[in-house]
Formats: C-alpha cells, sequence, structure tokens
C-alpha cells in the first residue's frame, strides 16, 4: 500500500478536522485560515453537522478542478461516510501536487507562482 494514501486515511479518520482544515484552505486559495475552517468543522462534526460542511467544500472543488459528481451526490457522499469522502479529497490534492502540511501560500511558491486551477486537458483517442 502507498505510505501517502495510508497516511491521508489516517489522518482523516483519526484527526477529520485537521483533514478537512487543510483542504478548506486550499480550495479557498488562502482566503480562510486553516485553523478556523478545522475548528468549525469539530465543533460540526461533535453534534452529527460535520458533513453539512465538508460537503460544500467537494463542490467547490470539483467545480474548481472539472470532477464529475459520481457516483452520487457530494451531500450523500459526507453524510454516509465523511472520512471516506474527506480522504479522496486530500488526495486529490495531493495527486494536483499540494503538500498538504505546507498550506496554499507556500504551496504556491514551491511551484512557481502559477496555482493548479484547471484539470488536465483529456484527449479521446491517439492526436497528434
Amino acid at each position: 500500500m502507498n505510505l501517502c494514501i495510508c497516511a491521508a486515511g489516517c489522518l482523516t479518520c483519526f484527526c477529520p478536522c485537521v483533514a478537512f482544515g487543510r483542504i478548506a484552505h486550499i480550495v479557498d486559495k488562502g482566503t480562510s485560515s486553516c485553523c478556523v475552517r478545522g475548528t468549525a468543522y469539530m465543533l460540526l462534526a461533535w453534534v452529527g453537522l460535520g458533513c453539512l460542511c465538508s460537503c460544500c467544500y467537494r463542490s467547490r472543488m470539483r467545480e474548481q478542478y472539472g470532477l464529475k459528481e459520481k457516483p452520487c451526490a457530494d451531500c450523500c457522499v459526507h453524510f454516509f461516510c465523511d472520512p471516506c469522502a474527506l480522504c479522496q479529497e486530500y488526495r486529490e490534492l495531493k495527486s494536483r501536487g499540494f503538500d498538504m502540511s505546507l498550506g496554499w501560500h507556500a504551496n504556491i511558491e514551491r511551484m512557481g507562482k502559477s496555482a493548479p486551477t484547471a484539470a488536465p486537458q483529456a484527449y479521446p483517442g491517439m492526436t497528434r
């Protein structure tokens, strides 16, 4: 098993508020605080409503990167398995080149000031 997948899974299972805070900070392009979003998620999750906050960010992330909403709606994914959904989002951002522990601004500096904003173009079939 890939160490990255295991680490993301452990983080979202044992500290979902940290994982959500990092996801929110990246999706918000640095305009929100990781700690504030993570704390808000923790308070909502404490009363069983963390999925309300996290599903909104899943929708925003899909919109930013042109991802499809499947196999079911974002709210359903987060309602029935919030840790799995957070892990999937965390890994998606990592696969797009983000070091989730650094935050938005450090990632942009590391990437040479060009933020990944769109999904790569996929061409059906062979092209020249």
